[in-house]
C-alpha cells in the first residue's frame, strides 16, 4: 500500500469515529485529488538533502506575508537546539513569522554551542533563499540525538528546496518531516464562519517517542484566518491540551516536540470573545486531534488504537492523571496487544496515578461490554471481552465513581515491534 494511501485509510477509519462540530467539515488529504489541500497564502516544499540516503527529509512551509504565528515546544529540559532558537525566535516577533524550515534524519539535539550555531544557520540560509529575515524563520529538526547536524547540506539544497516550492506541495512537505513514520499524516477542516469559509490544515510526523508534555512529535499548521497572535495562540494552547498534549505511544517525551500553526490572513477575520473565534477553536482542534490519533495509529510497533476514557472523577485532572497513568501501563500495553482482558492492570494502574478513588466504586468496560462492575465484580464473558480487543481499534472507559472529572486519552499497545524499531534505530 503506498504511503498516503495507508494514511487516507486512518484517517476514513478515525473520521467515521468522531463527532464533527457543527459548521467543520473534514477534508481528506489526498495528493491524487488534485486539490491544492493547503490554505491560501503559503508555499510549501519536501526534498532530500542527504541527510538521509534517499528519503525526503527537508521542508519548508512559507507565508506570503508576514502571518500570526503560534507555537508548542517541548518542556523536557534535554531540549534540542532548534527548539530554543525558535523560543526566542517566536517571543522576539511578537508572534509573526514568515517560514517553518525542518530537517529530518538529525535532531541536532544535544549538540551544545555548535549545534545552536547550526540551528541559527538553517535560518539564516532559509531567509536568504527566499527573501525573508532570519528572525521571521522557525526552525525544527527531528531524528537521532547527539549527532552534529550536516549543516553544509541544507544549506546547499536551499536552491532546490525553493524549486520545488509550490502550493500542491504539501505532500511532499509532509513526508519530508517523517522519521519512523510508515505513512504521511496530513488532515484539514473546512470552517463556516459569519464572514465566510476557512480552512485549516496540518502535517505531522511521529511514530515514536510520544508522550507529550506540551505537544509532541512535530506539527505544522496553516490557515487562511486573519487572527492576532495572542489569541491564536491562546486557541493552539487549549487544543492542544485534548489533542497532542493527550496520546502517547511510549512514555517518553522527545527533546524536538513542537506544534506550530500559521495564518496567512487572507481569509475571514477571528476575533476575541465571538462565535467565531470559538468555532475556528472547535476546529483547530479537530484538525490537531486527528494528527494526534494518526500518530497512535501509526505508533513503534502498534497494532492496536485505543481510545481510554476515565469518567467519574473528583475532577478533570485527576481523571487525566489516571487515564496517562493506564495508557502508558506497560503491563496494560502488553495485555492489549495479547488481547487478554485483564482489568487487574487497569485498575492498578489507576491506583498509582494520583487519583483519588474508592476500589469498590470502580468500574471498567470494553466499548459496550461491562469487565468489572462496582462492588469489584469481574463476573464477564472472557469471550465477548475477547471479540471486543480481536479489534484494531475500540474504547476503554474507566469509571472511578460518581465525581464530574473526565478526560479521554489514546494509546497503543505495545507489540514486539516496537522493541524491534527501537533496538535497532542507530543502525
Amino acid at each position: 500500500m503506498e504511503p498516503f494511501d495507508k494514511s487516507i485509510t486512518a484517517v476514513k477509519r478515525l473520521a467515521a469515529r468522531t463527532v464533527w462540530p457543527q459548521g467543520v467539515m473534514p477534508v481528506i488529504a489526498d495528493p491524487a485529488s488534485g486539490d491544492t489541500f493547503w490554505p491560501e497564502g503559503f508555499t510549501l516544499s519536501g526534498i532530500n538533502c542527504g541527510i538521509k540516503p534517499t528519503r525526503k527529509d527537508l521542508m519548508l512551509l512559507l507565508c506570503d506575508q508576514l502571518a500570526s504565528t503560534a507555537s508548542v515546544f517541548t518542556t523536557n529540559l534535554c531540549c534540542a537546539a532548534p527548539v530554543e532558537l525558535s523560543k526566542a525566535a517566536l517571543s522576539a516577533s511578537n508572534g509573526k513569522m514568515r517560514a517553518v524550515i525542518c530537517n529530518s534524519g538529525n535532531a541536532n539535539a544535544a549538540t551544545g554551542a555548535e549545534g545552536m550555531k547550526n540551528a541559527q544557520r538553517m535560518a539564516e540560509a532559509t531567509a536568504a533563499a527566499f527573501g525573508v529575515d532570519a528572525g521571521e524563520v522557525l526552525v525544527a529538526s527531528t531524528g537521532v540525538i547527539g549527532q552534529t547536524l550536516p549543516v553544509d547540506k541544507i544549506d546547499a539544497a536551499m536552491p532546490a528546496l525553493k524549486a520545488a516550492s509550490g502550493t500542491a506541495n504539501w505532500a511532499e512537505a509532509a513526508e519530508a518531516i517523517m522519521t519512523t513514520d510508515t505513512f504521511p499524516k496530513a488532515f484539514a477542516v473546512d470552517v463556516k464562519l459569519s464572514s465566510g469559509t476557512t480552512r485549516i490544515a496540518g502535517i505531522a510526523k511521529g511514530s515514536g517517542m510520544i508522550c507529550p508534555n506540551m505537544a509532541t512529535m512535530l506539527a505544522f499548521l496553516g490557515t487562511d484566518v486573519s487572527i492576532e497572535p495572542a489569541l491564536l495562540q491562546e486557541l493552539l494552547s487549549a487544543a492542544n491540551m485534548v489533542s497532542f498534549n493527550a496520546i502517547t505511544v511510549d512514555g517518553d517525551t522527545s527533546t524536538n516536540d513542537m506544534a506550530a500553526i500559521m495564518a496567512s490572513g487572507k481569509g475571514p477575520e477571528v476575533l476575541r470573545g465571538t462565535e467565531d473565534a470559538k468555532l475556528f477553536g472547535e476546529a483547530l482542534r479537530s484538525v490537531m486531534t486527528m494528527l494526534a490519533q494518526l500518530i497512535i495509529v501509526d505508533g513503534e510497533g502498534a497494532t492496536k488504537f485505543v481510545e481510554l476514557r476515565v469518567t467519574g472523577a473528583k475532577s478533570d485532572a485527576e481523571a487525566r492523571m489516571a487515564a496517562m497513568t493506564v495508557a502508558n501501563s506497560p503491563l496494560v500495553k502488553t495485555a492489549i496487544h495479547g488481547e487478554d482482558a485483564n482489568w487487574g492492570r487497569i485498575i492498578a494502574a489507576a491506583g498509582r496515578s494520583g487519583a483519588s478513588f474508592i476500589q469498590e466504586e470502580l468500574s471498567v468496560y470494553f466499548d459496550d461490554e461491562p469487565i468489572l462492575k462496582p462492588g469489584l465484580d469481574a463476573n464477564f464473558s472472557e469471550e465477548r471481552a475477547k471479540e471486543v480487543m480481536q479489534q484494531k481499534e475500540f474504547t476503554i472507559t474507566l469509571s472511578l465513581g460518581n465525581g464530574p472529572g473526565a478526560a479521554t486519552v489514546w494509546t497503543c499497545d505495545l507489540s514486539h515491534g516496537y522493541i524491534e524499531i527501537n533496538g535497532s534505530y542507530r543502525s
